[in-house]
C-alpha cells in the first residue's frame, strides 16, 4: 500500500510519503513543506519538527498506522545546536513510544529554509 500527500516532489522524483509491506511501514524523509510545497515555520525548529511529526501522523494514520508503531525515527538537521528544540517535539510525539532514534547534523537540506527532516519506521502489530 502506498501513500502521496500530494506535494509536487512526490511526482517528480517519484516516491510515496509512505510505503506499506504488511505490517511493516516506512514514511520517507519529511520536511515542514505544506501540499503546496510553502515551508512552514522558518526559522523555527521546534516548529518545523511538530509540523513534521503531524504530518507524519497523517501519513501512518492513510496506511492504517499510528505515532504509537513507530520503531524508528531519523532525524536530519542543520544545526544540531537545536537539538534540544527537535528533541521536545519528537518527546511530545512520542511519549509513551520511545522509539530508537538517531538525529544527525547535517550540511544542508534541499532547501536552506527547512532545519529538520525526518523519516520514521513502524510495525503494526494485530491485536
Amino acid at each position: 500500500m502506498r501513500y502521496s500527500s500530494g506535494t509536487p516532489w512526490e511526482e517528480s522524483v517519484c516516491y510515496s510519503r509512505a510505503v506499506r509491506v504488511g505490517p511493516h511501514v516506512f514514511v520517507s524523509g519529511t520536511t515542514a513543506s505544506d501540499e503546496q510545497g510553502t515551508i512552514q515555520c522558518v526559522g523555527d525548529a521546534y516548529g518545523q519538527a511538530q509540523f513534521i511529526f503531524r504530518k507524519i501522523a497523517a501519513a501512518l494514520e492513510a496506511v492504517g498506522a499510528s505515532l504509537a508503531d513507530v520503531t524508528r525515527t531519523r532525524m536530519y538537521v542543520t544545526d544540531i545546536s537545536q537539538w534540544e528544540e527537535i528533541g521536545r517535539a519528537h518527546a511530545e510525539a512520542f511519549h509513551d513510544v520511545c522509539p530508537a532514534a538517531t538525529m544527525v547534523q547535517v550540511q544542508c537540506l534541499i532547501n536552506p529554509n527547512h532545519l529538520v527532516e525526518i523519516e520514521v519506521d513502524a510495525i503494526v502489530v494485530a491485536q
